[in-house]
């Protein structure tokens, strides 16, 4: 029996002998009367007694009924409680299998998308004529903006489900924001839209910044891909002004304007605070209002500004912040393009189970002078590094029979790798923090995440080639 039926039952049981009591008192009294032969004075006191017991006994009533009811209630609330803290922990089941859902979703949706940039690398190296070049060009902007998509909302679930540190580089953000807007260019173009860009800026010689170029990405993702969602006729532009500088710091102002819907005052107001889904009957059109916008707002104040909106209803809307940055040392000097080394004599394993990724990672190895030998799991790759000799290997993580950490766990241990310590890269489409700390721990030297870039993978080339010759 559970502690609130036993006091539900001793509050039955109390309720009760309070009442026999006043039954038996009652009786007893008025028997008592009628066989008093005293005077009326004594029958007096003996009245009053009894009402005082009477009034006593139904305070006693109240008093228990009472207890009862705030038992009741007691065992309403904590069954309550009991309810909230079941969908609590049904929540939190939720989210942690959402985590893995999109961890898998980003595998899933990676490792195609590879293939797919590698295949049109691949093309646009042969003969081509104009119309098939602009083709292939529309189709590598448009895989690219699909990964942009997909590292959107991946960068956003992050954000959502953790405290986010910055991790300030030196950045020049004409060439890496550049980059950004032509995929976003071609997008603009295919709904009918004009798109333009600029950079303002006083400054002729090239000025690095310490920022966190990935942070300021995924918002101005969020922000340009929202804007061109919601504009139907007219332009986007985006602007950014470099021409303020104070002293070592920079003053970076960003400007997203669109020619569409725009907002009512009262969305204005809670666009920050609830992005997902405004009621009006504009946004239901749209499948919801704006995506990433209170994560965007988030970031902007984590890099110690502020987004702002300025939107009036069918007129259009602008999203502008502010950063203020700090110049590096190396202010005028320029950045120094990676040199490609003749890689003739290289000999790479690559441990990759997907046959098309394997055509891809040939493709950019070769194109590097690279001679590529193939194991189609973990365990093949540890048989092939004990019989073969290798200058450098790309592990795939995920692979049947023997995953990457644990080949890599493999080969580490052996006496041909004490002597002889090569490089091992680790290859994924999975890129979140948890994998590369996991490559670390596993002994990988080096990650790179799908789809391949062919300026990454040359820079690792270089690095691993170049530190044997030194």
């Amino acid at each position: 029996m559970s502690v609130f039926q036993r006091i539900i039952t001793s509050s039955k049981i109390n309720y009760l002998l309070a009442f026999f009591i006043l039954i038996v008192t009652i009786v007893v009294f008025l028997i008592g009367l009628n066989t008093i032969e005293a005077g009326d004075t004594l029958k007096n006191t003996a009245l009053l007694l009894s009402v005082f017991l009477i009034i006593t006994l139904v305070a006693i009533f109240y008093v228990l009924n009472k207890k009862k009811e705030s038992d009741v209630e007691l065992s309403n609330l904590l069954n309550v409680i009991k309810d909230l803290e079941l969908k609590l922990e049904e929540a939190n089941d939720f989210s942690d299998h959402q985590a893995v859902y999109l961890a898998n979703m980003s595998h899933e949706i990676r490792t195609p998308l590879n293939t797919i940039v590698g295949m049109l690398n691949m093309l646009n190296h042969t003969d081509l004529d104009e119309d098939q070049q602009i083709q292939v060009e529309i189709a590598e902007y448009s895989s690219q903006h699909l990964l942009q998509l997909v590292n959107m909302i991946l960068d956003n679930a992050e954000v959502s489900s953790e405290a986010i540190k910055l991790n300030f580089v030196a950045i020049n953000l004409v060439p890496d924001l550049t980059k950004l807007f032509k995929v976003f260019e071609y997008q603009a173009w295919d709904k009918g839209l004009e798109f333009e860009f600029k950079f303002l800026s006083e400054e002729r010689k090239k000025i690095l910044l310490l920022a966190d170029s990935t942070r300021i990405q995924q918002v101005l993702i969020n922000l340009i891909n929202n804007a061109i969602k919601f504009t139907n006729t007219g332009k986007i532009s985006i602007i950014v002004d470099q021409t303020v500088g104070i002293d070592e710091d920079q003053i970076i102002s960003f400007y997203v304007k669109d020619t569409g819907i725009g907002m009512r005052p009262y969305e204005v107001r809670n666009i920050f605070e609830n992005s997902k889904k405004l009621e009006s009957p504009a946004s239901k059109d749209y499948r919801g209002r704006g995506i990433g916008l209170s994560i965007s707002h988030q970031l902007v104040k984590l890099m110690g500004g502020e987004l702002k909106i300025e939107s009036k209803e069918n007129e259009g809307t602008t999203f502008y912040f502010s950063l203020q940055l700090k110049k590096t040392l190396n202010v005028q000097e320029e950045i120094e393009e990676l040199k490609p080394i003749t890689l003739n004599k290289l000999n790479v394993l690559v441990a990759e189970d997907n046959r098309m990724n394997q055509k891809v990672i040939k493709f950019l190895l070769e194109k590097q002078g690279a001679d590529c030998t193939f194991a189609k799991n973990g365990l093949e790759a540890v048989e092939l590094y004990k019989i073969l000799d290798f200058d450098m290997i790309f592990m795939d993580i995920y692979m049947p029979d023997l995953d990457g950490y644990q080949a890599t766990k493999k080969i580490k241990r052996s006496r041909k790798y004490a002597k002889h310590n090569i490089p091992i890269i680790a290859v994924s489409a999975s890129a979140f923090k948890e994998d590369i700390t996991s490559a670390k721990q596993a002994g990988i030297d080096d990650f790179l995440a799908k789809p391949i870039e062919a300026l990454k993978l040359e820079a690792l080339l270089n690095k691993y080639t170049l530190k044997d010759k030194v």
